[in-house]
């Protein structure tokens, strides 16, 4: 009986999260100004997924195609993050039209590439220059890793990542760069150098960390783990998520940077947080309550009163409900604000 009040809960199809939307559709379009004076800027993790261009759903009618989506996107919202870029390395032109397509105030945050945080690629997405250039027997794998590549083009894949995403750095949308640990990158000395060498080669941009390890915030690493982050000014990404999993963060409330701190919204769908074989989208299938985002509402405000800004990114991008959950607790922090 429980499991079938929190389907109906937390997933109770588009119209009735359009229900809920509906009220509040210019709330998010422009950040937050924090009493204390962050920014606090609402967004989503995708505005692509196909469970979100359906009919009806999120876009309005008439925005069927690419460019009339992310322009009404970007109006509604002030932020997006990137995460097409974890499975293929950008190109520049797809740069170059994020840019041309939204206003100049508009942030892209852009997740690393898989290849760039210890993650296998499929060997065929590479471009074709890496892919060719890679020893036969490594052009022959299905799936390949940093780590087994020739080290000149080991950089070539984070030159590339560079290079592609230069027009928004030239009109000043770039945001940060999530680099995102897989739960087998756990806390030691080899992989606290490995989130070094990320953070030099992205130099002179900003970056985020996001651990899927539990491990990286126990008992015995939390001090050292936030320490590592706070002495170089490393956004911890702050998450809420399923519990109970090795791959489990708790959603511990921390800023390590003065300039940007990040929360990304997973949802609590636990039945389906290590599932094989499914998509992103049915992955993170939760619509939150208006309840469990004012649970964060308070933990909001004190990260905005210690960063200049702060991104709310909602990643349970099925349909609408990242749209709705961001819309929400845009809401929830404004209403808070004009009380106070």
């Amino acid at each position: 009986m429980t499991s079938t009040v929190l389907a109906v809960d937390h997933d109770p199809g588009p119209d009735a999260a359009n229900d809920r939307a509906r009220p509040l559709e210019t709330v998010a379009a422009e950040p937050i100004q924090a009493p204390a004076g962050g920014r606090i800027l609402v967004g989503t993790a995708s505005w692509t997924d196909p469970t979100m261009t359906a009919s009806g759903v999120f876009y309005p009618a008439g925005a069927d195609n690419a460019e009339e989506r992310l322009a009404y996107y970007a109006s509604s919202f002030p932020v997006v993050e990137v995460d097409a870029t974890y499975y293929a390395l950008p190109a520049e032109r797809t740069a170059q039209l994020w840019a041309d397509r939204t206003p100049p105030d508009f942030t892209f945050d852009i997740k690393a590439h898989a290849l760039m945080t210890g993650q296998g690629t499929e060997t065929r997405r590479l471009p074709k220059a890496i892919r060719e250039a890679l020893p036969e027997e490594l052009q022959a794998k299905t799936r390949i890793y940093l780590k087994d590549f020739p080290a000149e083009l080991n950089d070539e894949v984070w030159q590339s990542f560079r290079s592609a995403l230069t027009p928004l750095e030239e009109r000043g949308q770039l945001g940060s760069i999530l680099l995102q640990y897989p739960k087998w990158v756990f806390p030691s000395n080899e992989n606290r150098a490995l989130i070094e060498d990320a953070v030099e080669r992205l130099d002179g941009w900003k970056v985020a960390v996001e651990f899927r390890n539990g491990s990286w915030l126990n008992e015995k690493n939390r001090d050292r783990t936030l320490g590592f982050l706070s002495e170089r000014s490393i956004p911890f990404v702050m998450v809420d998520e399923p519990q109970g999993f090795k791959s489990s963060v708790p959603p511990e409330v921390v800023v390590t940077s003065p300039e940007l701190a990040i929360v990304r919204f997973h949802g609590r769908n636990a039945a389906t947080w290590e599932a094989k074989n499914i998509t992103p989208a049915e992955r993170f299938r939760y619509l939150y309550s208006r309840d469990e985002l004012t649970e964060w509402v308070p933990r909001v405000r004190e990260v905005s009163s210690q960063a200049k800004e702060t991104h709310l990114m909602f990643n349970n991008c099925y349909a609408n409900y990242g749209t709705t959950n961001a819309r929400e607790i845009a809401a929830l922090l404004a209403d808070l604000d004009a009380e106070a």
